[in-house]
């Protein structure tokens, strides 16, 4: 039979409410106590019950995450890192799709604040107004969102586009193709921005082809009318419609780099094995996810405790060049 919380304050000579006190509580137990409990919790081998757990501390011990589309791998990252941080502490997590329907997400904020202590929203599609809401009502962290007033870990998408340029630009190209991603998407602005501001510091000319599902589908629907700009280059949302891309440009005989260089944003797995292999930016997805956990777990314990700088941390990308950009055609002679 495993060993209960009785058995645990019998070893340590203690009562219930102590060994209670020890486990969820420990600054209100004096060390010399705390050191018996938990002698006691290693040789039984004790599991504090989740649910008992918390009809004493008054918490869940879980989080949820809310992701747009389990399916894109850059999201499956995030999850990883959420997870992997969340174990550290024996916090569960408890993660929800969205299917990439901001109408879908209100109810499924409401659905789970009721069951955990906490929500990180990674890539959220809701208004400002709307996620403000969620956060007056329980804690809440963003990925790759920025809201006043609410925690946030973000990727640097202005600083990445810098790097796309500069790479693009020293190829000699001097007219780039963007694809843009989800309208509501808060990084899709950001990265259009970024590389339009980029653009213009080099006296590139940037064509904007329009805005499609992030998804292998969106490139090859967007690949027609990039070529149709006559652009040398094409720097997309996220590698799934650069991969997307790539098919479609294969099927028309285009070759790549050679005619039209193509770099996405993300650096997924499939990204190396695709063909040719994808320049891209790598983003520290798994990273986010992690820093996310511990920004959380920080405003469940103690709101003030959380530092400031990791409620506007931005993150760096890293460009990381393959074989599917290379020189402009003019510049290749």
């Amino acid at each position: 039979m495993p060993a209960t919380i009785r058995d645990v304050a019998r070893l340590a000579g203690v009562s219930p409410s102590t060994v209670s006190r020890a486990l969820s509580m420990p600054e209100m137990v004096n060390e010399v106590t705390r050191a018996r409990v938990a002698t006691a919790v290693d040789q039984l081998r004790y599991q504090p019950n989740r649910a008992a757990r918390g009809l004493i501390t008054g918490r869940t011990g879980n989080v949820g995450l809310v992701v747009p589309d389990l399916a894109n791998p850059f999201f499956a990252s995030v999850v990883k890192g959420v997870q992997a941080r969340a174990r550290r502490d024996d916090v569960a997590v408890f993660v929800a799709d969205t299917d990439e329907e901001p109408a879908v997400e209100a109810g499924l904020f409401r659905a789970l604040s009721k069951q955990v202590d906490g929500l990180i929203l990674c890539s959220p599609r809701s208004g400002p107004d709307d996620l403000s809401a969620i956060a007056a009502d329980t804690n809440v962290v963003l990925i790759n969102r920025r809201v006043r007033g609410i925690a946030g870990i973000t990727f640097d998408d202005e600083d990445a586009m810098r790097q796309a340029m500069a790479h693009l630009a020293a190829l000699g190209h001097r007219r780039i193709a963007w694809v843009g991603g989800p309208e509501a998407s808060w990084s899709n602005q950001h990265r259009e921005l970024g590389l339009r501001t980029a653009a213009e510091a080099r006296g590139v000319e940037l064509i904007a082809v329009g805005n499609f599902a992030p998804t292998y589908e969106g490139g090859v629907a967007a690949a027609d009318q990039v070529v149709a700009t006559a652009a040398t280059a094409v720097v997309t949302y996220n590698d799934l419609i650069a991969i997307g891309l790539l098919a479609r440009l294969h099927a028309r005989g285009i070759s790549v780099p050679d005619d039209l260089s193509v770099l996405g944003v993300d650096d997924i797995e499939m990204s190396r094995m695709a063909i040719p292999a994808l320049s891209t930016i790598r983003l520290p997805k798994q990273r986010a996810g992690q820093i996310a956990v511990e920004v959380l777990l920080g405003l469940i314990s103690m709101p003030v405790s959380v530092p400031p700088i990791l409620r506007q941390n931005a993150l760096t990308g890293e460009l990381i060049v393959r074989n599917s950009t290379g020189p402009a055609p003019s510049a290749q002679g």
